[in-house]
């Protein structure tokens, strides 16, 4: 979607967030990047910064996480629902947001199956297996 330029994938992020604030108008993938945005207020600090978050390393090591990976898995699932790829997760979503009433929780939920499913492809150099995903997706429906 953004290519792998690292500081191309965080400016898109940048821009479409200060657009979002002065009101100029957003393309639809803006507009879908400044709603993943707006539910995250604890990395507006951060975005605001400008080019000093393009160059910031998030390192695990020291406890940090990656708020560009974790918006990105938000957009990642957007994208799937939107295209209902894989085959079922649309209501497979629609089940879990019956289950949790809570549509950025479901997508928290979401995201650990997803993490899971490209962690083993990338340890495995594969590409990511859906049936894993949707099973890893069933079992948060299961009691």
């Amino acid at each position: 979607m953004f290519g792998q330029d690292r500081n191309q994938l965080r400016r898109m992020y940048l821009d479409a967030w200060r657009k979002h604030q002065t009101r100029q108008p957003l393309t639809p993938l803006e507009d879908m990047i400044a709603e993943v945005v707006a539910m995250h207020p604890e990395y507006h600090a951060l975005l605001e910064k400008g080019d000093t978050a393009l160059e910031k390393d998030f390192l695990p090591e020291m406890g940090e996480s990656n708020p560009f990976l974790h918006m990105g898995m938000h957009l990642g699932i957007h994208e799937q629902l939107s295209t209902d790829r894989p085959l079922g997760i649309r209501d497979l979503h629609r089940q879990l947001l019956t289950r949790l009433q809570d549509p950025h929780a479901v997508e928290h939920e979401m995201m650990e199956c997803l993490a899971q499913v490209l962690w083993e492809a990338q340890r495995t150099g594969t590409q990511p297996d859906e049936g894993q995903y949707l099973e890893c997706l069933n079992m948060l429906l299961r009691p």
